[in-house]
């Protein structure tokens, strides 16, 4: 955390607002004003997944879906039956640059999100991005200065943000019911994908229906595969049973969803799950970059996909008047201990000094078993994330999960994914922008771009946060 120059402390996102605000010029599109009846005008890129919800979401609040775009021509074509007026693309570059749109939503696979997000708001588009925000931590620090820099209205679509529970959490946590809150434990059921196989061999017809090439977009070339082969371990009962998609019939190889558990497309069970739920606890908290990362446990990496299943541990350092604080994370069937949930389970459990919550979880936690009184709800201004968006839009105000909080948070959940693919404990210098004990994972903190989908060609001087080459540790 910085000081300004009365010595007060601000953080991250503040900085990065400032320092926009000391150069911005906005794109001549910023300029306009909306009244508040006014229809935005708003592109849809990515439709299999949340973005038909994205779509449907956005028409019921009333603003016009006046593009579509999907690499998939049965797909473009189910969701263009709902939307007839709306133009409909392939390539997202065309349509950004034919259409006159207002804003865009981006809900493609992981991979894209910080290339097609970049694009937009460099074309001064306000940008809906899908969580997880980006792929690498390298890519969390651009979008973040990108969209410090163009002044569009972004979010980051996490439903935790404005979600009612949240907010009332946040407030009993600040309230200091629980007194100094030293560690969080989040337990999730993902993946519900293949995770922790070594890719078939073979190859595939590309159907008539799919732009292999434009799927791919900035990932390496690699050789499209339809499904898993028969026969092969996740088409057996104990792990067919864990996946919620395709329990019957062949299991999709990458497209749709099952992407998620490939490195060069997906961000795992983290990438997933961690936009929510850390969501809460990085706004309770007012939390800034973690000082670690440790791989506490794992069924380890494959060369090409995510561990089955992991126990991660974030560390932060005393922090002013707070003490120092742990975020343990159990996924792929890994559960919080019974010494923390009383035997009573649990997907998120905090504990302070004073107690935790939910209440009595835990023997050394005090015996507190009432629920804790809640402290008057605040004002915070926050609306369905869909709506939050469009009224920042039209209002010139950011929302609640704006790039510049979403990106540095994205940044600490996602070294996890660093770390898992080292296998061990990390440390984090974000002013540095590098791991000081690892000289292997400052690979892992950016990614290679396929010929002709370089972020740095459209980033322009915000990607020049880059990994140091010099002074690595390990």
């Amino acid at each position: 955390m910085k000081s300004d120059s009365r010595g007060h402390s601000i953080t991250r996102r503040q900085a990065l607002q400032r320092s926009a605000g000391a150069f911005l010029i906005l794109p001549s599109g910023l300029a306009r004003g909306y009244a508040a009846n006014n229809k935005l005008d708003i592109g849809v890129i990515g439709l299999a997944g949340m973005g038909g919800v994205d779509a449907s979401t956005l028409h019921k609040l009333g603003e016009n879906i006046a593009a579509l775009c999907d690499v998939d021509a049965q797909v473009l074509e189910r969701r263009g039956a709902e939307y007839p007026k709306a133009a409909r693309y392939t390539d997202f570059r065309k349509m950004i640059e034919k259409e006159k749109l207002d804003g865009v939503v981006v809900a493609t696979p992981d991979h894209s999100h910080a290339y097609i997000s970049v694009w937009a708001m460099k074309h001064g588009l306000h940008v809906y991005c899908q969580k997880p925000l980006c792929q690498t931590v390298h890519e969390a620090r651009v979008m973040a200065q990108v969209a410090a820099e163009t002044g569009v209205i972004t979010q980051m679509g996490t439903s935790s943000t404005s979600e009612e529970r949240n907010m009332r959490t946040v407030e009993l946590i600040q309230s200091g019911a629980l007194g100094e809150i030293t560690e969080v434990h989040v337990m999730t059921d993902r993946p519900v994908w293949p995770q922790g196989f070594e890719r078939p061999p073979g190859e595939d017809p590309v159907p008539p229906h799919l732009d292999w090439d434009l799927w791919l977009g900035p990932a390496p070339l690699r050789p499209y595969q339809s499904v898993w082969p028969a026969g092969h371990k996740v088409y057996w009962p104990d792990q067919r049973k864990r996946f919620i998609y395709h329990k019957e019939g062949d299991i999709a190889l990458y497209h749709p969803f099952m992407w998620r558990g490939w490195i060069e497309f997906g961000s795992g069970a983290v990438g997933d799950i961690a936009p929510h739920s850390m969501n809460v606890i990085f706004w309770a908290l007012d939390l800034g970059a973690p000082a670690a990362v440790e791989v506490v446990e794992t069924s380890g990496m494959a060369r090409e996909m995510y561990p089955e299943w992991s126990v991660i541990r974030w560390e932060w350092p005393q922090r002013g008047v707070h003490p120092p604080l742990k975020i343990y994370w159990y996924d792929g069937g890994k559960t919080i201990p019974d010494s923390i949930t009383g035997g009573r389970g649990g997907g998120l459990v905090w504990i302070g000094t004073k107690g935790s919550l939910p209440p009595g979880r835990g023997p050394y936690l005090g015996q507190k078993t009432e629920p804790y009184v809640q402290p008057p709800p605040r004002e915070w201004g926050r609306e369905e994330v869909h709506k939050d968006w469009v009224e920042g839009i039209k209002r010139g105000k950011q929302p609640g999960c704006d790039m510049t909080y979403a990106g540095p948070f994205t940044e600490a959940y996602q070294l996890a994914d660093v770390a898992l693919r080292v296998g061990h404990r990390i440390e984090w210098d974000p002013l540095a922008f590098r791991i000081t004990n690892c000289r292997e994972a400052h690979q892992y903190l950016t990614r290679e771009y396929r010929k002709g989908w370089e972020l740095k060609e459209i980033a322009g001087r915000a990607y020049e946060v880059r990994p140091p080459e010099k002074g690595l540790g390990g």
